[in-house]
């Protein structure tokens, strides 16, 4: 197999973390040692923020006056949406007991986190979305507890849209705090006595970082960086539809990667064509992040055919996955990595990060070869039960003590010994291996 770059990226997704790790170790460190007061701090230097950290039902009150109905009745749109998506995912995921042998029964239960904390970024763009995606779906999942943690502005607070939107999605905590000193707070039981079983949600290289280093600690949704978008398209793919759709991801940053895989070298010519004239109609903030990410990260393939692109994109196996081609079937049976994917051009993956129901905090940096995104199941725990009568223990017993002699565990053994000497004390058992 032979493509051809018509674009290929400057940098690569490692590009940017030499001094990160570093960074946040020393933070997580100090405010663990620190606790609460050593978070407030980070707060008034990092954020120029010196209000409440737990966020008060009049602050939440005074952001709701703020929003026009439109507004509200747009984040109830996406809310119920995502929400009934996830509580779909929910009851995909069941509890049953079966009989293996006689009297030998094996069972699961789906038991939610106690716990979940949830990351809203606030920095660049205000990602009211994101409070949805979290927040509910934790809620569809039955988690006891929802703490919600968003940067405040300076001098100001959580953006009244987020603050809207996690209390409306019901979380029990909603805490101002940004970056690395949010995510310490959510996993350490700072300002609510509820440490997080699991920390979710999109953020910097800096929260990316500090959920990574936590991993283990706690559970995280996924290892996360900047997002991506990969599209596939053949020759009668709109050009303008796909340089619409590659800038307003890599509107999110200046190392969002754009990725475009076609068969049609004179399609590719003209997204590359395309794309400055769709960057330079960006307001400030976006233009100038999608100049730096498809200069920098953004790359055009040719290929030969309709399976070298599969192959292709699966290599790549990106965040959203768009597919602008005939013969949609065939695309969904033959892909398989990637976090979300948008079959036809009919539907975008800003319809998908905003408020079309998937959800949008998905695998990148190629994760999406092992992983899908944040989902219902991820915040419960799938655990197993069994039971078993004494009769069934004529076997089971048994066999566990002539495996665990072969094995060399002779405490273990001695289990099955044991319990076949009272259940069954006038018969002999082979007991060796």
């Amino acid at each position: 197999m032979s493509v051809t770059y018509l674009k290929k990226a400057k940098k690569n997704a490692s590009t940017g973390e030499d001094n990160t790790r570093e960074i946040v170790s020393t933070m997580l460190a100090e405010i663990e040692a620190g606790g609460e007061q050593r978070c407030i701090e980070y707060a008034k230097t990092l954020d120029n923020f010196s209000g409440n950290i737990v966020v008060t039902e009049e602050e939440i009150a005074e952001a709701e006056a703020q929003l026009s109905q439109q507004v509200k009745d747009d984040i109830r749109f996406a809310y119920d949406r995502v929400y009934n998506f996830a509580l779909k995912q929910r009851e995909a995921l069941i509890d049953f007991e079966t009989e293996l042998s006689p009297g030998l029964w094996a069972g699961q239960r789906q038991i939610p986190m106690q716990a979940a904390g949830c990351y809203v970024p606030g920095g660049r763009y205000s990602h009211v979305a994101s409070a949805i995606m979290s927040i509910g779906t934790a809620k569809a999942a039955g988690v006891d507890h929802v703490i919600a943690c968003s940067p405040p502005k300076p001098g100001g607070g959580v953006h009244t849209g987020i603050l809207y939107t996690a209390n409306l999605c019901g979380a029990d905590t909603i805490l101002a705090l940004g970056g690395v000193q949010g995510i310490a707070a959510m996993a350490f039981g700072l300002f609510t006595g509820k440490p997080a079983d699991i920390l979710v949600g999109p953020g910097n290289r800096f929260v990316a970082e500090a959920k990574r280093m936590l991993y283990g600690r706690v559970g995280i949704d996924l290892f996360a960086g900047p997002t991506e978008i990969a599209i596939i398209a053949d020759k009668d793919a709109d050009a303008d539809l796909i340089a619409c759709d590659l800038v307003g991801q890599a509107e999110h940053g200046p190392d969002s990667p754009a990725w475009l895989f076609t068969t049609d070298k004179a399609l590719g010519e003209k997204v590359m064509e395309l794309m400055p004239e769709y960057i330079e109609k960006l307001p400030e903030t976006a233009r100038n992040a999608s100049r730096a990410a498809w200069a920098d990260y953004g790359e055009v393939i040719l290929c030969d055919s309709d399976e070298e692109m599969a192959v292709i994109s699966d290599k790549y196996a990106a965040e959203h996955l768009e597919v602008h081609c005939d013969n949609l079937d065939w695309w969904v049976e033959r892909l398989r990595n990637y976090g979300s994917l948008f079959v036809g051009e009919e539907t975008t993956v800003t319809f998908g990060d905003k408020c079309s129901g998937t959800n949008h905090i998905l695998p990148t940096k190629g994760a999406a070869r092992y992983t899908g995104g944040l989902s219902a199941g991820k915040f419960i725990k799938t655990v197993t039960t069994q039971r078993m009568t004494k009769e069934a223990n004529r076997e089971v017993a048994a066999a566990a003590a002539r495996i665990s002699r072969l094995e060399g565990m002779e405490g273990h053994a001695r289990s099955g010994d044991d319990r076949l000497a009272k259940y069954f004390p006038d018969e002999t058992f082979n007991l060796q291996p």
